[in-house]
């Protein structure tokens, strides 16, 4: 059974910064790429980083030189880290097992509780 566990969310100020984890727990067929999504409130759910097993990296133009994806095999968690950050950067992140091919990420449909992230201007 596949359990995907987000944490590091809260609440900080405009031009702080978190540092989001994900800790994945048994096995997904068929995955090469983990992705951060976020979801705030009457909007869709949106990708906002990715990183594949190669460690190559890709950013939403609204997070680009702000956050950082990165990952620990060894303890099967993936990172975000989230600086000068905007109040519109408020939402709830979500991380998310998947697929990296011919340029495009492709999401698999297993998803954790999400961490909710909150800026205040």
């Amino acid at each position: 059974q596949v359990q995907l566990v987000e944490s590091g969310g809260g609440l900080v100020q405009a031009g702080g910064s978190l540092r989001l984890s994900c800790v994945i727990s048994g096995s997904i067929f068929g995955i090469n790429a983990m992705g951060w999504y976020r979801q705030a409130p009457g909007k869709q759910r949106e990708l906002v980083a990715y990183i594949t097993t190669g460690d190559m990296t890709n950013y939403a133009d609204s997070v680009k030189g702000r956050f950082t994806i990165s990952r620990d095999n060894a303890k099967n968690t993936v990172y975000l880290q989230m600086n000068s950050l905007k109040p519109e950067d408020t939402a709830v992140y979500y991380c998310n097992p998947g697929r990296y091919a011919s340029g495009t990420y492709y999401q698999k449909d297993y998803w954790g509780q999400g961490t909710q992230v909150t800026v205040s201007s």
